[in-house]
């Protein structure tokens, strides 16, 4: 996996990268579906925190990170990723709970979307996102009685988001393998201490499979596939991609009630644009900056 995030043909690793963020998307969404279900119990941050708790856990046992030999850059870049991944969590939950659903994720996208557009080096580029996000709306289809606090929870969210993707490329290009993730990772279960350990408690054997498999799969596998396409796509071109997520949203939302024909028209362009935008951003995809990637007798 290493060849392959540092060399290779651009639009080779733009296409890989691709496909990693469409199954992290799909990870995310699938892992919120299991979460949400714990929301009303135990309530949104605790939820968050108790996942980012279990994939730190996952991700200390399995990468092994060393403390020791970083950098205060590299400890700063962890340290706001980490941060980033803690309030975007929140911050959308927050969002989801004054908010429609099609609000809050298209607030959340306006994160990469900033990202996506910031970077771009011609007008085309800048294009790419902007269909996105039109797409993202047809598809959330956001309406109703907006509140003041759910807005204020969206633009902190997508802020956060677009920290995320940034720092994701700075943490990606100044670590070996997945240790600058699974640090970041549990500095973000740390900062969330305050919701999940009063709620630990609370929380039955059931619940902890739950939560375990939700941030397993929607924290641990979605964070690390993000990680990976960041660094073989590049960050505008997985700024883009992330349109996706809210189009999973609304495909396996309507798969799971078994309403796929229920999919209005306006739907259907929206996902017709966000898979446009996505594949254009990822053909597009010139001759990406490659990293150097440590090699194993540079860890300590």
């Amino acid at each position: 996996m290493n060849d392959l995030t540092g060399a290779g043909p651009a639009r080779t690793r733009a296409f890989l990268g691709a496909g990693l963020v469409l199954v992290s998307c799909l990870s995310v969404q699938a892992s919120a579906a299991l979460a949400s279900t714990l929301f009303d119990r135990l309530g949104a941050p605790a939820v968050a925190g108790l996942r980012q708790l279990c994939a730190a856990l996952v991700l200390m046992v399995l990468v092994r990170p060393r403390v020791r030999g970083h950098t205060r850059q590299e400890w700063a870049g962890m340290v706001v990723y980490g941060a980033a991944m803690a309030v975007m969590n929140v911050a959308y939950y927050g969002a989801v709970g004054h908010l429609p659903l099609g609000v809050a994720a298209t607030l959340l996208f306006l994160g990469p979307f900033v990202v996506a557009v910031a970077s771009a080096r011609t007008w085309r580029e800048a294009l790419l996102p902007a269909v996105g996000l039109v797409g993202v709306v047809l598809v959330t289809e956001p309406g109703g009685t907006v509140a003041w606090a759910g807005i204020a929870f969206g633009l902190l969210s997508a802020l956060a988001l677009a920290c995320y993707t940034v720092f994701a490329q700075r943490v990606g290009r100044a670590s070996s393998g997945l240790e600058g993730l699974a640090v970041s990772v549990g500095i973000s279960a740390m900062l969330l201490l305050p919701f999940s350990l009063p709620a630990a408690p609370s929380a039955n054997g059931s619940d902890w499979g739950l939560v375990a498999v939700s941030g397993i799969v929607g924290v641990a596998l979605a964070f690390t596939l993000d990680f990976r396409a960041v660094k073989m796509a590049g960050a505008r071109v997985v700024a883009t991609l992330f349109s996706l997520d809210p189009l999973m949203g609304a495909l396996i939302g309507a798969l799971a009630l078994a309403l796929a024909e229920s999919l209005s028209a306006p739907v259907l362009v929206g996902m017709g644009l966000i898979v446009s935008a996505g594949a254009a951003a990822t053909w597009r995809a010139e001759r990406l900056p490659v990293s150097p990637m440590p090699s194993s007798t540079d860890r300590s």
